[in-house]
């Protein structure tokens, strides 16, 4: 068990310090020394875990996807309200590329041209807000003449140009800066029976008084 939990510990120190130099170099510069260096472990403790840097570029990937799994799981469970939701769930993505260094690794690799294929993981933030508009439209809660679609490609297409700008200023990832996106888009995209009633800070802040 002891060396379970200590094995369990070395890959998740792994993937972690992947994660920052992939964010900092990208997949191809990035070298296996740098990353096992970083984790203050050995190269052969490395490849105990992970057979190349592709493995480990996948299992940053899939960490940082079940983060946005996570994340959007949770919005939708808060909120009964597909809109909503949507606004919390990207105040909570952007929040997480600001400060959990493995989800902004895995948004680095998942634009990187050279695993350009390999990544689902911005399919499964699109294929998500897509699920959520379509539900709003279902609902009657989007505007007169906007569709799900047309909503998707708006929210997906911005919330991408977040995180790349966001690489080199934090403050574009801040809740003030994606509150004033969301006050700007929304009195287009929801319903006036709707519009009323939704949080552009997001409804966690709310609820909680206090800035997450």
């Amino acid at each position: 068990m002891v060396k379970q939990e200590r094995a369990a510990r070395t890959r998740q120190a792994l993937i972690q310090a992947a994660a920052a130099v992939f964010a900092e170099e990208g997949f191809v510069t990035a070298s296996l020394s740098t990353i096992s260096g970083r984790a203050g472990v050995s190269n052969g403790a490395l490849h105990f875990h992970f057979a190349n840097k592709s493995m480990l570029a996948d299992a940053v990937e899939a960490a940082a996807t079940e983060a946005v799994r996570r994340i959007t799981e949770a919005a939708q469970a808060r909120q009964g309200e597909p809109l909503q939701a949507v606004v919390d769930a990207t105040h909570e993505l952007m929040n997480g590329l600001a400060h959990d260094i493995v989800l902004r690794g895995g948004f680095e690799l998942a634009g990187d041209n050279a695993r350009r294929g390999e990544s689902s993981l911005r399919v499964h933030w699109q294929r998500w807000v897509e699920d959520t508009l379509r539900r709003a439209q279902d609902e009657g809660a989007l505007a007169e003449g906007v569709s799900w679609a047309d909503g998707a490609r708006i929210i997906v297409a911005a919330t991408a140009g977040f995180e790349v700008l966001g690489d080199d200023d934090a403050s574009w990832l801040s809740r003030q800066n994606i509150t004033r996106f969301w006050e700007v888009i929304l009195p287009s995209l929801a319903g006036r029976r709707d519009l009323h009633g939704l949080v552009s800070a997001g409804s966690k802040q709310q609820v909680n008084g206090s800035e997450q």
